[in-house]
């Protein structure tokens, strides 16, 4: 699969500069970390969550738990972790577990990890299995300029 329409898009608007990186089938963000020989903090996990208001993103690195009580706080919202079927209908173009962190792209109001921001560069699912963008952190700041900074992770230990 190439990259996943949306983000393509996304990414040719903001005349954004990456790198793809092929890496064996995998199936949970730690394993596409070891399995592309990427560190865990600079590989980007989007999350989808929802409320009676419609849905969210959450952006974390991979090796990090999501503290939703920080982001409810920081939304004013009581979110929920969105249902697979949910997944599949809100990013049509990807692969399930495997969606960039460009949500605005798909409509939604997008909230990025602070942690994961102070990196010089980032990668990310490109809407399959086997292939991660890999940008500069410049660059995927632009490509992010739209969504919330936050402090809502904590390190896995």
């Amino acid at each position: 699969m190439a990259l996943a329409s949306t983000l393509a898009r996304c990414m040719s608007s903001k005349n954004t500069q990456y790198d793809i990186v092929h890496h064996p089938y995998t199936l949970s963000s730690m394993a596409t970390a070891e399995a592309a020989h990427v560190p865990g903090d600079r590989l980007a996990k989007t999350l989808l969550l929802e409320d009676e208001n419609g849905y969210v993103a959450a952006v974390i690195p991979s090796n990090h738990h999501l503290h939703m009580a920080a982001l409810c706080e920081q939304t004013g919202r009581k979110l929920v972790l969105a249902h697979e079927d949910e997944i599949r209908e809100v990013f049509k173009d990807c692969d399930l577990g495997a969606i960039p962190p460009v949500a605005m792209a798909y409509g939604m109001q997008t909230y990025v990890d602070d942690s994961l921001m102070k990196h010089p560069d980032v990668y990310f699912e490109a809407g399959d299995h086997q292939e991660l963008v890999h940008m500069s952190m410049d660059q995927f700041s632009k490509l992010m300029s739209d969504a919330e900074p936050g402090h809502f992770s904590r390190r896995m230990m």
